[in-house]
């Protein structure tokens, strides 16, 4: 081989390691990406992200602010799936009845006692949203959960970006955990639990009576104006249900009200 052409193979040789290179990095970053749908929805956007553990349905209002805004993380209970809940208990006009400015969050779990948890780990459940390209914002974070969700939220206690807990006739069991999110836990200082019993009334009560810093109400009131400062300040704050198991999360009453005695800021409300 002439020593003249030997720049020009090599000069071909590091060309095409540099186009395999760009094309393996190309094919990395879209096997990083899930496949989303997206739409318009009741004035905000609405996004369904299809994951190996099933979907995941994200929402956020207009006039969504990301700067001040929180995180809403919605597991539903048994005898329906993420896509189930979100249509049948529209779920999306409550988020917004809720007028939270939130990025609300509703992923696949179990529908019965034969399916294991979906999310074991809620870290991976943010992963798989900013796989959607949806940016997850840095404000506290809320799980609310009904009936057979306590399997998917008790796992999640410890997750440092947790603040509140709300548990919708859900204390089926997870006691130990709810204790270690609410009292024994490293960070249980700075976390807050609400229990909403139908069903489960007797164990929420049986919980609750083990703190003495709990406070306890009858009946859920009209409006959030109308829980006492008391209620509102409650590192745990159990509230015997007028309405039933499933009335509580279809009904379009309880979780707006419940979502507006959280750390989420209300849409269009100043940064401090």
């Amino acid at each position: 081989m002439p020593c003249l052409r030997l720049p020009l193979v090599l000069v071909l040789c590091l060309a095409a390691a540099t186009a395999s290179a760009k094309t393996t990095k190309v094919k990395k970053e879209e096997s990083s990406k899930l496949e989303k749908t997206e739409e318009s929805l009741l004035g905000g956007t609405h996004w369904r992200i299809k994951t190996k553990a099933g979907a995941v349905h994200v929402w956020i209002p207009g006039g969504y602010d990301r700067e001040t805004a929180g995180t809403v993380v919605y597991i539903h209970g048994y005898h329906t799936d993420a896509d189930g809940a979100w249509k049948d208990h529209g779920l999306a006009k409550q988020f917004k009845a809720s007028k939270q400015n939130a990025m609300f969050i509703v992923p696949d779990a179990p529908s019965g006692n034969d399916e294991d948890v979906h999310w074991p780990a809620l870290t991976d459940l943010r992963k798989a949203v900013a796989k959607g390209n949806i940016r997850i914002p840095d404000g506290p974070t809320v799980v609310m959960g009904h009936s057979g969700a306590f399997r998917t939220v008790m796992k999640w206690v410890d997750h440092r970006a947790v603040a509140k807990i709300i548990l919708l006739d859900a204390l089926y069991a997870g006691q130990k955990a709810f204790d270690e999110f609410i009292s024994s836990g490293k960070n249980a200082d700075d976390h807050r639990l609400i229990m909403v019993g139908s069903d489960t009334a007797e164990s929420s009560k049986g919980f609750v009576s083990r703190y003495k810093f709990a406070v306890t109400r009858e009946k859920l009131p009209a409006s959030a104006s109308d829980f006492s400062k008391k209620e509102r300040g409650a590192k745990l704050l159990y509230v015997r249900s007028q309405y039933d198991h499933m009335s509580m999360v279809t009904n379009g009453k309880v979780i707006p009200l419940l979502l507006k005695v959280t750390p989420l800021k209300a849409l269009g409300a100043k940064s401090e």
